[in-house]
């Protein structure tokens, strides 16, 4: 007897034994045992997850001799003839050969006629993405309205090439890729059925170089299976698929931590000379790396039973959470860069030099920052005082400059300002806040309004601490007091600001300042030229001249005049904020 490959001698003849549709075989197996059955039903999902067999399945418990049922007996004619492909009233079209309207309208001329054998004509049409317009448009009646006797069932891969008057007139079904621990583990069962021994780490090469496809999957467990004369062995495995080992990955994890350029060249050239894929490593490091944060911040969501555990847990443990976020990052981008750069490898060498010189500042690297430190002043000594001899202007540019190439990572500079202290930060904020916030110098509430002449700011800062905000503050910090006498206050507003004299602004001012005196006011606001500041420009100017005291204190810093010395910098005043 011929061989018989393991994607069609392991096909599934039952809803039971399909592999990882669970939520389609249940809605199936509803319907089939209620008899509430439907006339179009279309499958959807990637390459070999089971749309064809799907239909298959459907078309036997629709057909079978012992009645519509979810579990066909598979021994009936009926059944036999459908699993070897003789069955006369299921037909099954491939829409990529045929997709002329003439095809379709002989295929549904013969529609009319009821079945020869079975219950029902069962059409099963395969890649129905690939039929043309016209062909649609022809099948569109009698799959709206079909006879009693007619099921059809659709597959494709692509349902966004389907018209919607189609997909409008079926059930519709998606079904979903395998994950691969479920692959690996019906490769498992199929291998122990046909007595053949193979490795765990094999079978996790095969599953996630199938990409969620079952059949894809069996048929490279053929390939692997003759490759390894009747063995399934991962060595065996991995170098059939050109796959990367992980082992390579790790070790230049290990290289990282320990800032070892020249080891991670030497792993490189190791990977070149096996003729490795240098895109697929990059995948795998970004797979890596996402293991390794999940390690990090969920460790038990890592399987017990994976392999490399261990090792992933200690190198989560020595990496911080930041670094591989990083590192994902620069693996990914990488590998976008890869087709870009002048080879692979190039490439390949390029991002692992990214990923050391983007690597943190550890605590051991303390006596090699002393040591740059002292290289840069070496070389500000030997081109002289830069300000008191600008003799020749470009050699002292070009000094810092090759000292900037010489220390790692200009970035170290961040760590180094000096902090002011909490104390020191918490009694300048007090100091600034101070003469928006309190009201310690207003007159208390209640008093004469004549005395709000010279109180002006402090009120509305007492109005603010009282409930005052909205159009009705910033109406109120844009005016100055023009006169105030016993009964009546006069504000006079800039003709700029005209926008913020709304009535429904004024009432709330005039209603904060009836309750703060307790009595009524009569409040006016006249537009017209203002003298001297308004609450909002004393604000802006007091804003201003922190700002500038900022900024002054950072350019008179001692560490930032040498950073600017050093590395021929500039100091961006705008990146500099007041404490």
């Amino acid at each position: 007897m011929s061989y018989q490959v393991l994607a069609r001698k392991w096909r599934p003849k039952t809803f039971a034994s399909l592999v990882g549709q669970e939520h389609v075989v249940r809605a199936l197996t509803h319907a089939l045992n209620e008899q509430r059955l439907h006339h179009a039903y279309l499958f959807t999902g990637t390459r070999g997850v089971g749309k064809t067999t799907l239909a298959r399945i459907l078309a036997k418990s629709l057909n079978c001799e012992t009645g519509v049922t979810a579990m066909p007996c598979g021994t009936c004619s009926a059944c036999t003839e459908i699993d070897s492909g003789r069955f006369v009233d299921l037909l099954e079209v491939d829409a990529a050969t045929n997709t002329k309207v003439d095809e379709m309208r002989q295929l549904l001329e013969n529609a009319v006629y009821a079945p020869t054998r079975g219950r029902f004509k069962v059409y099963v049409i395969d890649e129905v993405h690939m039929l043309s317009n016209s062909a649609f448009n022809a099948m569109l009646k009698t799959l709206e309205e079909p006879p009693a006797h007619i099921k059809f069932i659709l597959a494709t891969t692509d349902p966004q090439k389907i018209p919607v008057t189609v997909l409008s007139r079926c059930l519709q079904f998606n079904l979903k890729q395998m994950p691969p621990q479920l692959i690996v583990d019906h490769l498992r069962h199929i291998l122990e059925a046909e007595g053949i021994p193979a490795e765990t780490g094999a079978l996790n090469l095969l599953a996630r170089s199938a990409s969620g496809s079952m059949r894809d999957a069996l048929s490279l467990l053929d390939q692997a299976i003759a490759h390894g004369a009747g063995k399934v062995e991962e060595a065996s495995v991995r170098d059939m698929l050109g796959a990367v080992d992980l082992d390579y990955l790790y070790d230049i994890l290990e290289t990282l931590q320990a800032g070892d350029v020249a080891a991670t060249l030497r792993i490189v050239e190791a990977m070149a000379a096996r003729s490795l894929s240098f895109d697929e490593a990059l995948q795998e490091l970004s797979g890596l790396f996402t293991r390794l944060q999940v390690a990090q911040l969920a460790p038990s969501a890592i399987a017990d039973d994976l392999p490399e555990r261990a090792r992933l847990l200690d190198l989560a443990a020595r990496f911080d959470p930041e670094s591989i976020q990083l590192g994902y990052q620069i693996a990914i981008h990488g590998r976008q860069e890869l087709p870009l750069a002048p080879d692979e490898r190039a490439g390949f060498i390029m991002t692992l030099l990214r990923l050391h010189a983007f690597r943190p500042v550890q605590a051991g690297d303390e006596d090699e920052k002393d040591e740059q430190r002292a290289i840069g002043k070496k070389a500000r000594r030997a081109q002289g005082e830069d300000h008191a001899n600008p003799a020749n202007p470009k050699d002292q540019k070009d000094v810092p400059r090759r000292s900037a190439a010489a220390t790692s990572a200009p970035a170290q500079l961040e760590t180094e300002i000096p902090v002011p202290e909490k104390e020191a930060v918490a009694s300048k904020k007090k100091a600034s806040l101070k003469p928006s916030l309190t009201h310690d110098d207003a007159p208390p509430a209640g008093a004469d309004i004549s005395a709000a002449q010279d109180h002006w700011a402090q009120i509305l800062a007492a109005l603010t601490a009282s409930g005052l905000g909205g159009m009705a503050r910033e109406l109120a910090q844009h005016c100055a007091l023009r006169q105030a006498d016993t009964a009546e206050m006069t504000l006079v507003l800039a003709p700029e600001h005209r926008h913020l004299l709304m009535k429904p602004a004024q009432d709330k001012l005039q209603q904060a300042l009836d309750t703060y005196y307790g009595r009524a006011i009569r409040l006016r606001i006249d537009v017209d030229a203002v003298s001297g500041d308004t609450p909002a420009a004393a604000a802006q100017k007091r804003e201003q001249a922190r700002q500038a005291q900022a900024v002054a204190a950072i350019e008179q810093d001692a560490f930032v005049r040498e950073a600017i010395d050093l590395f021929d910098a500039t100091l961006v005043a705008s990146s500099i904020k007041p404490v």
